[in-house]
This record gives C-alpha cells, sequence and structure tokens, in this order.
C-alpha cells in the first residue's frame, strides 16, 4: 500500500510539473510534428531519466532541511533573495530578447542524449521537487527512506513520461497555443517568482 501511494504522490506531483508549458514540452511538440511520435519518445524518456534522479535530489535535500529546522528561516531568506533576482532576470529577458531562435534539427540518433541534456537545463525541477516533499513531510504524507524515496522517484518518472507523450500525441492541436505561451514564459515566471517572494518578504517580516 506504501508502494502505491508514494509512487501515486510522485505521479501526480510530477504531471503537476510537467504540464506547465516550458522548452521542454515546446521541444516535444515541435520534434514530434517533424519526426513523428514514436522517434520523440526517446528525447522524452532522455527527460524522464533526469527527473528521476532530480525527484531523488529534491526529497533528500526535503528530508534534511526538515530535520534541521534552525536553518529553515535562513534558507527562506536566502531563497527570498533568489526569486527576487530570478524575477528582475526574467523580466529582463523577456523586454530585450526579441530576437527569432531560429529551430534547431536535432538528429534521431542522439535524441535521447539530447532529451538528458535538456531536462538537465530545468534548474527548477529540484526546487520543485523539493518543496512538494517538504510540503507533504510537514503534514506527515511523506515518511522520507530509501524506499519511498525511490518509490516517488518511479512515480514521477511515470507521471512525467505521461505528460510528455500526451505533448507529443497532441502536437498538431496545441502547437500554436503552447508556442504562444512559452514566448511569454519569461514575463509569466517573472511575475510568479516575483509574488512568490514578495509572499515569502512578507511571511519573514511577520515573523
Amino acid at each position: 500500500m506504501n508502494f502505491l501511494i508514494c509512487v501515486l504522490l510522485g505521479f501526480c506531483i510530477a504531471s503537476l510539473g510537467s504540464i506547465t508549458p516550458s522548452f521542454l514540452n515546446l521541444t516535444v511538440v515541435k520534434y514530434s510534428l517533424r519526426n513523428g511520435v514514436k522517434a520523440t519518445l526517446y528525447i522524452i524518456a532522455g527527460y524522464a531519466t533526469v527527473l528521476f534522479f532530480q525527484a531523488n535530489l529534491g526529497a533528500y535535500f526535503a528530508n534534511v532541511l526538515m530535520k534541521n529546522s534552525e536553518y529553515i528561516t535562513l534558507i527562506q531568506q536566502i531563497g527570498t533573495g533568489i526569486l527576487f533576482l530570478l524575477s528582475i532576470n526574467f523580466f529582463r529577458v523577456h523586454f530585450t530578447s526579441k530576437e527569432k531562435v531560429e529551430d534547431k534539427e536535432i538528429p534521431k540518433s542522439k535524441s535521447y542524449f539530447y532529451g538528458i541534456f535538456m531536462s538537465s537545463l530545468n534548474m527548477m525541477a529540484i526546487p520543485f521537487y523539493f518543496s512538494f516533499i517538504s510540503l507533504l513531510i510537514g503534514i506527515d504524507y511523506f515518511e522520507y527512506n530509501f524506499s519511498n524515496a525511490l518509490y516517488f522517484s518511479i512515480g514521477s518518472t511515470i507521471g512525467s513520461f505521461t505528460l510528455y507523450t500526451l505533448y507529443a500525441i497532441l502536437a498538431q492541436k496545441i502547437e500554436y497555443k503552447l508556442s504562444f505561451i512559452a514566448s511569454r514564459m519569461d514575463l509569466i515566471l517573472g511575475f510568479l517568482t516575483g509574488v512568490v517572494a514578495i509572499g515569502n518578504l512578507i511571511y519573514l517580516l511577520s515573523e
């Protein structure tokens, strides 16, 4: 039963993260349109491979933090500062980079390793898992140990693979909408990180 709960939690959290429009989703859609769903599965497998380890790291860091609660305030302060810097950077990128980036053709033989490379560039994955697992540990829905972390990572791998595969299958229907959102992703991320940073700052000042 514990196995199923951890797998389900991993699946749901990874699905939530994977459904958000990003350069990973956009790459899947464009590659699927050019080469078909079967070829795109190699890129998705590369994504999922990296996400397996990112979920493990997120769980480990969450466990360490929850066991050393005296550092939480300091980490929150540092995190708030980083969020403000990220917000400023996202706004800067959105308003300064107007040049159209040419699509890069990905060789089929290298698609799996390209997927690994692309997913490794996704710096938000580990903090994403870290935040959700910390929340689950805090409300006693998740107990960290090697087995639970492994089960959670398996669920997250299945969840991300499933969502990205759906993007590949529905590529023609969602290409325009995804491209529209992705072109404004820096602006959206700027607002989101700014709001979270302000919320954290208010929380820290009210303590």
